[in-house]
């Protein structure tokens, strides 16, 4: 194609993506957008903090609690926000006043406490992955479907970044032709968490709360805050922690919708030498169905060791088209190269780099419009069972193929049972009422 009119077509897609992005982030004008929300933060470490941070920042929201088990965190979180101090998050959700809560929790917390709260007719937006592992998030969808007034906001807060928007526009567009391949990558120096023994919970913190539906370990420091995700009782390693977020748009710009056929995962502990159980290094190919008849591939690289990144940043994806390629990172990196490998002069009309605020300020938004959210529940149940399958794969060493339609894995009963998971042996009332035990 002369390049006059692949520079005309690239001019056109880019405008038509900024005028008409994938999902709407316009401000509701409806009927009540002038009240104020009343949200509760539940959990008030990590993310718990930028959630009650970035909240501040809307003028439409009003903190109402901050909920935490560590009464250090949450002493910390109200002097924050100002809120009210609250442990025990079924007391926020007796709350009447209380629209919605924001659940920043350890990841086997995700879905109880989401559950309930839809339960009790409260808003939800939870982090990510959206569920500790494949069946709790089926629990999840179901329970929207259920509750289908109330809005559900995932924590991959690219989805609200208007650059993600137009640059995903753009593949849509086919400005790189039919995308085949989308590659990300999870690349960083991490922490060890050395070796330790169980010993006594710190002082104001309620450890049985803590462990809650999952099966119970006793305290041991390096399994508690933050080092929890690379624990299998508790996380669901580096792919659900920053991964997530790598795969979503990655999906979303390869443009498949759903689940797997096949996953095929290699890794294990290459680097460390110390108590975590989940993987330090992965390669995980993931294979989907696609409109076209063809499939698609989606590759997941991750070394939690290693500062050698691709385009020197930790955390990207690359789109393989047939009359090109695109590159994107959520540390605020966009370019385009056309076939030939010479680079495409692009201009988005806003960052690639997502902000928290922007998405939960979309989620006010719908809210009080009734509108979808940009990251809804469909968009997270897909991200998350990239990475409970691809964890599955890659702990059993083995390629599993899934039946997309009964979201079942295909002739490996030991796959198939981790899909799920034992909750503890006395019960506990986060425990979801219809997961088996």
């Amino acid at each position: 194609m002369p390049r006059p009119t692949r520079r005309q077509f690239l001019a056109n897609a880019a405008a038509g993506a900024a005028a008409t992005t994938i999902f709407s982030t316009v401000r509701s004008e409806a009927a009540g957008a002038n009240e104020r929300v009343r949200v509760a933060v539940i959990g008030s470490g990590n993310q718990g903090k930028r959630h009650q941070l970035s909240l501040s920042t809307l003028p439409d929201v009003k903190i109402a609690y901050v909920c935490d088990i560590d009464q250090e965190r949450l002493s910390e979180g109200v002097a924050r926000t100002g809120a009210k101090a609250e442990s025990d998050l079924r007391r926020i959700l007796d709350d009447p006043s209380i629209d919605g809560v924001t659940i920043a929790t350890p990841d086997h917390w995700h879905v109880p406490a989401a559950l309930m709260a839809l339960d009790a007719g409260k808003h939800v937006y939870v982090e990510k992955p959206c569920s500790y592992n494949f069946q709790e998030g089926q629990l999840l969808v179901e329970s929207l479907r259920k509750h289908d007034k109330l809005i559900f906001q995932h924590g991959t807060q690219s989805r609200s970044s208007v650059g993600m928007q137009q640059a995903i526009g753009l593949l849509r567009e086919g400005i790189i032709g039919d995308i085949l391949i989308a590659r990300c990558w999870n690349w960083q120096r991490r922490d060890t968490i050395g070796h330790q023994q169980p010993s006594k919970p710190p002082k104001g913190v309620d450890y049985d709360t803590w462990v809650g539906p999952a099966e119970w370990q006793p305290f041991q420091a390096n399994r508690f805050h933050y080092d929890w995700h690379w624990w299998f009782n508790f996380g669901s390693g580096g792919m659900g922690n920053d991964g997530v977020h790598e795969l979503d748009y990655a999906m979303w710009g390869l443009g498949v919708e759903g689940h797997p056929t096949a996953v095929s995962g290699v890794g294990g502990i290459y680097y460390f030498d110390d108590d975590r159980e989940w993987a330090d290094t992965m390669q995980v190919s993931l294979e989907y169905p696609s409109a076209s008849g063809k499939p698609r591939m989606l590759i997941y690289e991750q070394r939690l060791w290693s500062t050698s990144y691709p385009y020197n940043v930790d955390a990207g994806a690359e789109y393989f088209g047939s009359k090109g390629k695109m590159f994107l990172s959520k540390r605020g990196k966009f370019e385009v190269f056309d076939d030939n490998k010479e680079r495409v002069e692009v201009k988005l009309d806003g960052s690639v780099k997502p902000e928290v605020a922007e998405n939960q300020q979309n989620w006010v938004d719908c809210i009080k419009s009734g509108g979808t959210p940009n990251a809804p529940i469909e968009a997270a149940f897909q991200t998350a069972s990239a990475i409970h399958l691809g964890n599955i794969s890659t702990r059993l060493g083995r390629t599993i193929r899934f039946d997309p339609h009964n979201e079942s894995i295909i002739d490996d009963k030991e796959a198939s049972a981790m899909l799920s998971r034992k909750y503890r042996q006395d019960g506990h009332w986060s425990v979801p009422s219809s997961a088996s035990a």
